[in-house]
């Protein structure tokens, strides 16, 4: 399938990395979702997939059809059963993530703040920015240095 730069995005990160068995099971999950989930009754070109263990991120192309406030609210109660199921937290929106080498760690505001204001975290450090809203900047603005995030700006008085 070819989606358009244009197509909406939507990440969840979770509080805790999922286990492989976890994973597998919330793939299939979020598999039988996107096979049927439609906007007033149009088929939508949709995937889900897992990124770093970490991010379930949904992706809808709107150019065969747009979703509606009742298509994304019928996502919204999947991803709020997968939390209950698996008893992670995936709307945090508090929890920061970032990477130390190739490994993604998650911590909470005022942990993350310290580890920026010991130089733990710094202006290379790579940081995840879930709130991009297309496939184009989910590939180009993701994942970016801390110096050129949302991130930066927050805890600047750290610096």
């Amino acid at each position: 399938m070819s989606f358009s730069p244009q197509s909406r995005v939507w990440i969840y990160q979770s509080d805790r990395k999922f286990t492989a068995v976890e994973e597998t099971a919330i793939l299939n999950k979020l598999a039988t979702f996107t096979n049927q989930w439609k906007a007033h009754g149009n088929e939508l070109l949709t995937k889900a997939e897992i990124r770093y263990n970490y991010f379930i991120i949904l992706t809808v192309d709107e150019s065969q059809a747009g979703v509606t406030g009742c298509s994304i609210d019928s996502s919204v109660r999947l991803i709020k059963e997968i939390e209950q199921e698996y008893h992670v937290d995936l709307f945090n929106r508090f929890n920061i993530a970032y990477k130390v080498g190739t490994e993604v760690k998650v911590q909470g505001k005022e942990d993350f703040e310290t580890l920026v204001n010991i130089k733990q975290i710094t202006q290379d450090t790579i940081v995840f920015n879930n709130m991009v809203q297309t496939l184009a900047d989910l590939e180009a603005k993701w994942e970016v240095p801390f110096k050129d995030s949302w991130h930066s700006t927050v805890f600047s008085h750290l610096l």
